[in-house]
């Protein structure tokens, strides 16, 4: 029994040493890691290979934390500071830490110095709000993308760092039910979005 017990564990360390190894590594030959592929306002969303892939922090000349270099934070942080001029209180953190479970839709979210929105949410979305998404099986940081169109029943995001295959476009059904607007993906927490909403 000792002896299943001791390979299963190994076998389950190997295994998330692969998964790690493999989010690090870029599958897809027609891009390279820093190439740009989309912009939204100006702003530029880069390629990053694996989604585990990081080259360093990116700092503005101010010192201002924008996050480690094309994963999907620093796209929303360097978006939110060269286009909405908006600089976030806490510059740390991963993607799933941006929505605060304590505060409450329609409130400040202090640590991001934005109005915090759930899913679903009294407000309708739109351009520019933050989307953020829970963490998943093989994802523990969550993610996170901007609302670059609403239209009457969807919402289209950009994002960066998606995967190697996927698009930095992405549609998301939008629904509204009894005066609630709801973003038909059960990984979206909520929304963020600047104060003057």
């Amino acid at each position: 029994m000792k002896k299943i017990i001791i390979i299963s564990i190994s076998v389950l360390i190997l295994i998330y040493a692969l998964v790690a190894i493999i989010k690090k590594v870029n599958w897809n030959s027609n891009h390279f890691v820093g190439e740009k592929i989309d912009s939204l306002n100006g702003v530029n969303v880069y390629y990053n290979g694996g989604v585990g892939n990081s080259t360093g922090r990116n700092l503005t000349d101010d010192g201002y934390n924008l996050g480690m270099k094309y994963q999907c934070v620093e796209f929303i942080k360097r978006y939110y500071y060269q286009y909405l001029k908006h600089k976030m209180p806490d510059t740390y953190g991963n993607a799933l830490d941006f929505y605060d479970k304590t505060v409450e839709d329609g409130k400040m979210n202090e640590k991001r110095n934005l109005i915090q929105f759930s899913n679903p949410s009294k407000e309708k979305p739109k351009e520019n709000d933050i989307i953020i998404y829970n963490k998943s099986l093989f994802n523990p940081y969550g993610h996170v993308a901007i609302i670059s169109k609403v239209q009457e029943n969807s919402i289209e995001i950009i994002q960066q760092n998606p995967g190697p295959f996927a698009s930095s476009r992405e549609h998301i059904k939008l629904q509204n039910f009894n005066n609630q607007w709801f973003l038909d993906n059960n990984r979206i927490l909520g929304r963020l979005a600047k104060k003057n909403y």
